[in-house]
This record gives C-alpha cells, sequence and structure tokens, in this order.
C-alpha cells in the first residue's frame, strides 16, 4: 500500500537525526542555522546613549546654559560641574554625568559659548536619551538555536561579541543521475533515442542555492547492476547525504531499490500517492546516512526534492519549523485520480492582500520547461474531488 504524503513525512523524520554542530567564524555564519543560543554579554544599550545632535543638560528652570566641552560617540563621558553648564552632544555618545537629557540644536540659539532655550523648546529627564538596558539586560537571549542566520542575527552577534558560532554541520551531497539513456549535455554525437542529463544539474543547484549543504557532487551510473553496487558502495562511505534520481520504479532495468537492499540499506519507503513522484523511495545505510530515491522524471524529481528532502535538510540542520504557508485557488481544479496533486502554481498577490494561486498544469511529468514562470506548487487532497476557486491549499516554493 502507497504512502500518503503526511506519512512520508512522519517516516523521514523519524529515521533521521540532527547534524552534528561545529564551529564557525561570523564572517562565515550566514545561511547557517544556530546551534547554541545567542545572549547579551552586557546591557544593551551598555550605556545611556544619546540619540539627537545637541546639547546634554540637566533638565529644571534654566533656560541659558554655558557650554562646558564637546563630546562625540566613543569618548569617555564628560561631566557637568554646574546645573547651568551643559555639554554639547553627538548621536551615539554616552550621556556625560549629571546630564538627563538631551536637547537637540533646532531647539536652541547659541551665541558664543551660551546657549539659550527657544520658548517651544521641551526639556524633560529622559529626552533624546536610549536608556543603558532598555534594549536587553545582560545574559538575556536574543537568537534563539534553531534559527536561520541573516544580516540581523549576524549584526546582532557583532554586538555581543560572538565572534565564533555554533552551527549546524553542513552536509555533504552526492547527486546521482541513472539510466543508459543519459549523456553529458555537451555530448556532441546524441542520438535521437538519447537524453541529456538535467536531473542532476537541476537538483545540485537548487541543493547550493538553499545553503543547507557544504558541497554536492554529480555521479552518473549505467543500467548495469555490478556497476550501480560499486559506486554506490564508494558514494555512501564519502558523502553525508545521497540523493538518487530515476531507476526506483518497477521496470526491468530499474535497478536501485535492489542495489541499495545489497549495500543494506534499510528500505523505508517506496511509493507514495501523490503525483507527480509516485516512486519516491527513501531509506537509511547502517551508518544512519539518509537516501533518497527520486523518480527519473524532471518534474517528479524536482517536485520530491522540495516536497520531501529539503524539510528533511532543514530538520537535520536543527532549523524551527516553519508555519505553513497557505495561498487561495484563483481556478478550480478537478483531481480525478486517488493520488494527492502536486500541482505547479504562479502567485499573484491584489490590493486587498489576498494572495492567490494561479494553476499550471505540467504536460508531463518529463516537462521541465513547463515549470519556467512558476512559483511552486500546491498539494491537493486525493480525488475524485473539486476544489473551486478560493480553495485554501497548502503552498511549497521552488528554491
Amino acid at each position: 500500500m502507497l504512502s500518503t504524503p503526511a506519512e512520508v513525512d512522519r517516516l523521514i523524520r523519524d529515521n533521521t537525526a540532527p547534524f552534528p554542530a561545529e564551529d564557525c567564524p561570523l564572517a562565515q555564519a550566514h545561511g547557517r542555522v544556530l546551534r547554541a543560543p545567542l545572549k547579551a554579554d552586557r546591557d544593551l544599550p551598555p550605556f545611556d546613549r544619546v540619540t539627537m545632535d545637541g546639547y546634554a543638560l540637566r533638565a529644571g528652570a534654566v533656560r541659558v546654559f554655558n557650554v562646558t566641552g564637546t563630546q562625540a560617540a566613543g569618548m569617555v563621558p564628560l561631566a557637568l560641574k554646574d546645573a547651568a553648564d551643559c555639554i554639547e552632544i553627538m548621536t551615539g555618545a554616552s550621556l556625560p554625568t549629571g546630564a538627563d537629557c538631551v536637547v537637540p540644536y533646532e531647539d536652541v540659539s547659541r551665541d558664543g559659548a551660551t546657549i539659550t532655550l527657544s520658548a517651544t523648546a521641551s526639556v524633560a529627564p529622559g529626552a533624546s536619551i536610549h536608556r543603558r538596558g532598555s534594549d536587553a539586560l545582560a545574559g538575556q537571549e536574543l537568537v534563539a538555536t534553531g534559527t536561520r542566520l541573516t544580516g540581523r542575527e549576524i549584526a546582532v552577534a557583532a554586538s555581543v561579541g560572538a565572534a565564533t558560532l555554533s552551527v549546524a554541520m553542513r552536509p555533504s551531497v552526492a547527486v546521482i543521475a541513472t539510466g543508459d539513456e543519459l549523456v553529458e549535455v555537451d555530448y556532441a554525437a546524441l542520438a535521437p533515442h538519447q537524453i541529456r542529463k538535467s536531473n542532476d544539474y537541476a537538483l545540485r543547484a537548487a541543493l547550493l542555492s538553499s545553503g543547507l549543504v557544504s558541497r554536492a557532487e554529480r555521479f552518473h551510473l549505467r543500467d548495469l547492476p555490478h556497476e550501480i553496487e560499486t559506486t554506490l558502495k564508494h558514494v555512501i562511505a564519502s558523502f553525508d547525504l545521497v540523493l538518487l534520481t530515476g531507476g526506483v520504479s518497477k521496470g526491468k532495468f530499474d535497478h536501485i531499490p535492489a542495489a541499495l537492499a545489497k549495500l543494506g540499506v534499510a528500505k523505508k519507503i517506496h511509493g507514495v500517492a501523490q503525483r507527480p513522484g509516485k516512486p519516491f523511495w527513501f531509506g537509511v545505510t547502517p551508518r544512519h546516512t539518509p537516501v533518497f530515491a527520486l523518480p527519473g522524471n524532471p518534474v517528479s524529481a524536482y517536485t520530491c526534492l522540495h516536497r520531501y528532502v529539503f524539510p528533511a535538510l532543514e530538520r537535520l540542520a536543527g532549523l524551527t519549523t516553519a508555519a505553513p504557508d497557505y495561498v487561495i485557488l484563483s481556478e478550480p481544479v478537478r483531481v480525478s485520480t486517488p493520488l494527492a496533486w502536486l500541482l505547479p502554481v504562479t502567485l499573484s498577490s491584489s490590493p486587498d492582500g489576498h494572495r492567490t494561486a494561479a494553476p499550471m498544469p505540467f504536460n508531463t511529468s518529463g516537462d521541465f520547461a513547463g515549470l519556467i514562470g512558476t512559483d511552486g506548487f500546491v498539494e491537493l487532497p486525493p480525488g475524485p474531488a473539486d476544489f473551486p476557486v478560493n480553495t485554501v491549499a497548502k503552498f511549497w516554493r521552488w528554491r
């Protein structure tokens, strides 16, 4: 009996373990997944920080002040000696000792070393001051484990002195295309019965673009059982994750499942109640290396990569699970078979905030060009069933 997409998710999750953590220099940590939380090493900001260019002074009844010094950002704080004194101050500077507010330049007039507050100037303790610890206190968690590091998190890490971060290891991936009919892209003597390889290029490009892998290398297997078994044995021992495409169905020359069984790879899934991608296969080696065998048809392979492999890579990295993404159908769809339909769509949005998905059915599962211009796919439940306009559907975006 075929597994449902939800059952496949569960079986992959139950049979894989998170990758180990490793240290990474801050300058190279963008795109990585955090494995230890980032905490404030001191109060943020660490001092009462001035937020306007102007004059630091003590709020009160005085309206005329003597300018006794100038303080820029990064200077040791000066001090007020008298309630009628003030210090010219720049944005980012530490509030001088004895001052409790800052009056901006535009609210004063200056004559030599004397300033006079304008009649409309409002002077109150705390004005134009970013108080110490008002963003975070020392020891407070700022970025949680499982966060994908973008420029925002990198900025936080730098601000708390985290020169090295604990992140999830990124796996090496072998991308293996199978089939005697496949030839290299630059093969000069292409015969009518031969096909240029595209799946391995497409899968490798998507994997590298995701930032979830350290490297992805391409291999090709002919439909020779001994050659398949020998090469797979080497690849499984050399890579952290193995991704095959083709040779996984039930044809006479689909040797991949048998070869994996001989190598001790424990089959967990073979066949999913979906289209495209019904022959999808997943197993685990004795060393717990995940092995994904995708169908050979290009649309099927690319769809299964996004539906199962990328979510698995995110879980293996410890990435915090994102909330499901949903869209509404802009056109009616009929599912005529008892299989879930992973249907390519193009997204659009309206001024009122609605995000709609226009179905873009592919011609066949070999029609890679049919995916051009689409944004991803929706997952519709098995039929026979009709899904009218405005049906809410779960959406998966192409990487």
